[in-house]
């Protein structure tokens, strides 16, 4: 039976380091684990919050109810041909299966390197960098359903992937727990490398036929040039979505600000660098009070030892304000906020 602590410091299971207490904690490390959690009397009476690797959110008070972190290990594979069909469990830690894949010479991932958090988080978010986002290379996911106890399947239709979204954000948001991912890799690469950054960077490092293995390598080398370690200081990686505006909203803003960087999404639609945004309003690098954004990349806000998650929340506010008075455009904020 999994053991349920009582008043349990959550500083050690969120990236950005805050203090929070969780009212009871509990680890599970198979789905047999969620039969026997989701059995007792007590914790069915519980608010409950997933965590996976705590890589995406941001506490700003304690959490009064159950806490549950999902633990599920285990990779397994098939191929057919050049395809390859791959599983995960929910709390395997995301690089550590990127770099499986890799080292297998299984392609897909390679762009999405060094982002934190854990599997069962991915489908989620849609987690996405560098032109590849969690969707291009997704199959299905098991998923515990709490009100009946029993697993169901997700296909991808079923997961309503959006930028940095799926259904489990929306209407399915608490009623299920990720166990377990499926996803469609090859053994034949088609490398995604349009980012001009990762042109740069092979460019720089003298190769012109680019494995998976050196793509992952230069995504890795560009993710730490930009973004700080959790554990040497607190962060949540981007902390705000890149926006995406209509044609006509980013021909004004372009007369106003020709030099706005911009990726276009199909023919109606323009997704602005929220990081480019920000810094050009003056916060890169700055430092306010014990929290501020990363001196390399105005889109990760930081803690400097001490922050709460309130005085976090609060400079996201004022960034927000600022953004939005300066060009128009609402910044909306990636990481989740309790």
């Amino acid at each position: 039976m999994p053991i349920l602590q009582e008043n349990i410091s959550l500083k050690p299971y969120n990236t950005f380091g805050v203090e929070a207490k969780a009212k009871y904690f509990v680890e599970a490390k198979s789905e047999n684990d969620l039969v026997e959690i989701f059995s007792n009397e007590l914790t069915k009476t519980q608010k409950l919050l997933v965590l996976g690797g705590g890589s995406n959110m941001l506490f700003t008070q304690n959490f009064d109810g159950l806490v549950l972190k999902v633990g599920i290990q285990g990779i397994k594979y098939t191929t057919q041909g050049d395809d390859v069909s791959l599983t995960a469990g929910g709390g395997v830690v995301w690089n550590d299966l990127v770099n499986y894949c890799v080292d297998k010479g299984f392609a897909g991932m390679e762009n999405l390197s060094l982002i934190p958090g854990t599997v069962g988080a991915s489908p989620i978010q849609n987690i996405g960098a560098y032109g590849v986002e969690l969707k291009d290379v997704f199959t299905s996911c098991t998923a515990f359903q709490i009100s009946s106890g029993t697993i169901k399947t997700f296909n991808y239709q079923d997961c309503k992937f959006g930028y940095r979204d799926s259904v489990f954000k929306n209407e399915l948001k608490g009623k299920y727990v990720i166990t377990s991912v499926t996803f469609h890799l090859s053994k034949k690469a088609n490398l995604k490398t349009h980012y001009g950054v990762i042109t740069a960077e092979l460019d720089e490092r003298g190769i012109e036929s680019p494995t998976i293995a050196d793509v992952s390598n230069v995504v890795s080398a560009i993710r730490v040039s930009k973004l700080p370690d959790p554990k040497t200081i607190g962060n949540a990686g981007s902390f705000f979505k890149n926006p995406i505006i209509s044609q006509s909203d980013f021909k004004e803003l372009l007369a106003n600000f020709p030099s706005v960087v911009n990726y276009p999404v199909g023919e109606n639609e323009v997704k602005l660098a929220a990081g480019w945004l920000i810094e050009q309003c003056g916060f890169k690098g700055i430092v306010v009070g014990q929290t501020g954004t990363w001196k390399n990349q105005a889109l990760v806000l930081v803690n400097h030892g001490n922050a709460s998650g309130h005085e976090v929340y609060n400079f996201s506010e004022q960034i927000i304000n600022t953004v939005r008075a300066k060009f128009g455009v609402k910044l909306d904020r990636e990481v989740n906020i309790l």
